[in-house]
């Protein structure tokens, strides 16, 4: 009898402590900080929303940075970025689009073929990310590498996988710059339709390219409608300034309706080809077509809205700085001689508010350019054959495959160009290389590069093109 209560004594006790062992291990589960704890945790972060998303934790947040982080004691400003959590045993893919951040759940095409996690940052002063005064003489690309830098930095401990920048445009060009400024920080860089202008006066390049692009028929016909567009530009301007009326839409910066309809017009042909196809050239309407007929072409490929005070706000951040080290196109046209009332008017001086200072800084695109050619390693440009972009792209050094730097171009495509995109063996060896920057690349992979392909499903909702669609002549 003693025996049998000695045994359910010492089986009460046992049962008691497995009990406590499990209640404390629930406890410790229930109490682990998760992700969005973790990353708010980090000095200086601040939450702004959650979103669901199957699969993922996707976070709306804001980081404290410094206005100049040559000199932190100017202040600081909140500049917001979102992360798309899979895991912290994934890699980390670092998006930037170079403006706004899309605050909906989106994955860049690295994203995806590394099946990995994506922070995506706001460009410093697109709103809400301006610090207030605006001190404009703090937009430069250094200081925005050093946003990033200082982000990776706060995120690193958490996700201590490898880490890949991209971007497509204007976001292909500020991954390059990152990587300019701080090397060391990724282990590779996918940047998209990036152009390269490094001597802003010198542009004959973008000539070449509009002297071969497409076919020939395509050409002539872009032209005549052009022209034409100028020919009727007194009954069109009309009927765009009742628009602007109805719209409130107004024309303080570029001076008149007049002067925003010929920056419209002058943007035609090279907006065509940087968003359309040569299959397209089929819906550019005949010279002869009735003015609504050409109003709604303009409108559709240009935009009315790019030109007016409304349309150049959002995007005053970018002028700003094609206007004082980015540089930007000048094409000639001949096609629309005795035509053109402003001459010289498409020039970003004229889209940025007179209040705000700008000086052109030379040297600062070489700079850029001299480091990609002699110093840059593991960094891949995808190009579009026939994105007007493509005209002035970086240019690899001599032993630029020993420093695993690739540059492809998507056959016939145009500013949404990618790696799916380009023929059968580039798309092969650019998804290999990606894959084995980040150290997920699988042993067959590793083996033989034609079998790589994106480790994640494709997903309608969250791929969508690292460059979306903005009217005007813009990166």
């Amino acid at each position: 009898m003693r025996k049998v209560l000695r045994w359910l004594l010492a089986l009460t006790v046992l049962m008691s402590t497995i009990g406590i062992g499990a209640a404390t291990t629930a406890t410790a589960a229930t109490t682990e900080p998760d992700i969005k704890q973790r990353i708010l945790d980090i000095p200086g972060m601040n939450f702004v929303e959650e979103k669901p998303y199957d699969g993922y934790r996707y976070l709306v947040l804001t980081y404290d940075q410094p206005v100049d982080h040559r000199d932190p004691s100017k202040g600081t400003f909140k500049q917001r970025f979102t992360l798309l959590h899979k895991s912290t045993d994934r890699p980390t893919v670092f998006f930037t689009s170079g403006y706004n951040v899309n605050t909906s759940p989106g994955r860049s095409e690295p994203t995806r073929i590394v099946d990995g996690n994506q922070v995506s940052l706001e460009y410093r002063f697109f709103t809400p990310s301006r610090p207030q005064p605006a001190d404009w003489s703090k937009l430069d690309i250094r200081q925005a590498a050093d946003d990033q830098h200082r982000l990776f930095q706060a995120l690193k401990p958490v996700y201590r996988k490898n880490w890949l920048a991209t971007g497509g445009s204007k976001g292909g060009m500020t991954a390059t710059y990152y990587r300019r400024f701080h090397p060391q920080d990724m282990d590779g860089t996918v940047a998209y339709v990036a152009p390269n202008d490094v001597n802003d006066a010198e542009d004959s390049a973008y000539d070449r390219f509009f002297a071969n692009v497409g076919d020939k028929a395509c050409r002539t016909q872009l032209y005549s409608v052009q022209k034409q567009a100028l020919v009727r530009r007194d009954e069109i301007v009309a009927r765009y300034q009742k628009w602007a009326d109805a719209n409130s839409r107004t024309f303080k910066v570029v001076g008149s309706a007049d002067k925003a309809y010929e920056n419209v017009v002058l943007d035609l042909v090279w907006s065509f080809w940087q968003y359309h196809l040569q299959s397209d050239c089929a819906t550019v309407p005949a010279t002869s077509a009735s003015t609504d007929d050409l109003y709604k072409f303009v409108d559709t490929i240009s935009g009315f809205d790019s030109y007016t005070d409304q349309g150049l706000e959002k995007y005053t951040p970018y002028y700003y700085q094609a206007g004082t080290e980015l540089g930007s196109p000048t094409v000639k046209t001949p096609q629309l001689k005795g035509l053109l009332r402003y001459p010289g008017i498409n020039t970003p001086r004229n889209y940025v508010p007179r209040d705000i200072p700008m000086r052109f800084h030379p040297g600062v695109m070489a700079d850029i350019d001299r480091w990609v050619r002699k110093d840059s390693e593991r960094m891949l440009f995808v190009y579009g054959q026939n994105d007007p972009w493509s005209g002035e792209p970086f240019t690899l050094g001599r032993n630029a495959a020993a420093r695993h730097d690739f540059r492809f171009y998507a056959p016939g495509g145009n500013h949404g160009s990618n790696i799916a995109q380009l023929v059968a063996d580039e798309r092969a060896k650019a998804t290999a290389e990606v894959l084995q920057w980040a150290g997920v690349a699988p042993k067959a992979v590793l083996q033989d590069a034609s079998h790589a392909k994106p480790l994640a499903p494709y997903d309608a909702k969250l791929d969508r093109p690292v460059v979306e669609r903005q009217q005007s002549l813009r990166p």
